[in-house]
């Protein structure tokens, strides 16, 4: 998407699990290396600093939102999960949104952080993030009145050579129709920007285990997992992975081996061909058959690890998982929709 006038292109990482809208801005001190230019706020006639008080400025946490006295401008302090960051100016822009099927899509007035303090593990062809969260902040719900709360996405497999890019849409083009569309209920729950459902099983091949709650007296919480594009693994309670993994482990007839940068926690010897087993996620009213694609990587010559791990945080379904199905979410309805697809072909 572009950004300012004139228009300034910046690559953005589309994260469903946060909320604020960033980008790399000058002057910053320090900022990640980014290939593409930094954008510079002083030369685009539409950019307007976010007065304190404001009812953006206060959507940000009180840890999160600052105020700069001389000039009662909203300053932001944004942090995620691996201790990523961007602090800046919090801050009203022309976006422009290229499209797949008709003219560009003109955005105004969006409100944006203008990062001039980041770092982390930020790729460097990335400018910043597109927050798709659920919270007020997210662009999603500045939208929502021309989106009517629906949007979608299609993430090509990471083994694709090719120059396909995923696609994301928004408002009624976003709707998954068709055969084999399964739909599960979006869960309220605090934070609003998470998209929380319920996973109340995951299947090994026709083995299945409950993903219960020991707290609840073994019945499954609803809510139990989030679904994050930002993230690339998917995360799952401690407890319940350990069965997983003696199951997967029976299952998988390869040599068990450690992964020597310790990212994964199962990793199984490849000479040859292995023949894996289909995970399936079993959501409330959907049942999502996950393909090896989604479920291993091979992480080395020779090495192929689970893409799964433990976690004694809420669960996270990761971007590996949602790989080649159309995921769509009717904020309005309350839902989201797998849907088996070749992303690569995806319009």
């Amino acid at each position: 998407m572009s950004i300012g006038t004139p228009p300034v292109e910046v690559l953005v990482i589309a994260d469903t699990g946060s909320d604020l809208t960033w980008v790399q801005c000058l002057p910053c001190d320090p900022c990640y290396k980014q290939k593409s230019p930094i954008f510079d706020p002083s030369r685009s006639s539409s950019y307007r600093h976010m007065l304190c008080g404001s009812r953006f400025c206060n959507a940000l946490d009180v840890a999160e939102q600052a105020c700069a006295m001389d000039t009662n401008t909203c300053e932001y302090r944004y942090s995620y999960g691996d201790k990523s960051y961007s602090n800046g100016n919090l801050a009203t822009e022309k976006f422009t949104i290229g499209s797949t099927s008709s003219r560009p899509v003109h955005l105004s007035p969006v409100v944006f952080g203008c990062g001039t303090g980041n770092g982390g593990t930020f790729d460097e062809l990335g400018s910043g993030i597109v927050g798709l969260g659920g919270g007020t902040l997210s662009l999603v719900s500045q939208l929502s009145s021309k989106i009517k709360g629906r949007f979608s996405y299609c993430l090509v497999p990471l083994s694709e050579q090719s120059n396909v890019t995923s696609k994301i849409k928004f408002g009624t083009d976003s709707i998954i129709s068709g055969a084999n569309v399964v739909s599960t209920p979006l869960v309220s729950k605090q934070p609003d920007t998470y998209y929380y459902v319920t996973l109340e099983a995951i299947s090994v091949g026709n083995t299945r285990l409950p993903y219960t709650n020991r707290l609840l007296n073994g019945k499954v919480e609803e809510g139990n997992v989030i679904i994050d594009s930002g993230t690339t693994l998917t995360f799952l309670d401690s407890e319940f992975f350990t069965e997983l993994e003696r199951v997967l482990e029976e299952t998988v007839k390869a040599e068990r081996v450690s992964d020597p940068r310790a990212l994964f926690s199962i990793c199984f010897k490849s000479a040859g061909d292995i023949d894996l087993p289909i995970i399936t996620a079993h959501f409330t009213n959907a049942d999502v058959k996950l393909q090896p694609l989604n479920t291993f990587v091979k992480a080395d010559e020779n090495l192929l690890c689970f893409t799964m791990i433990s976690s004694n945080q809420i669960g996270i379904i990761g971007n590996l998982a949602q790989m080649d199905f159309a995921v769509g979410y009717d904020l309005e309805k309350r839902t989201v929709s797998f849907k088996s697809t070749d992303c690569t072909k995806h319009q």
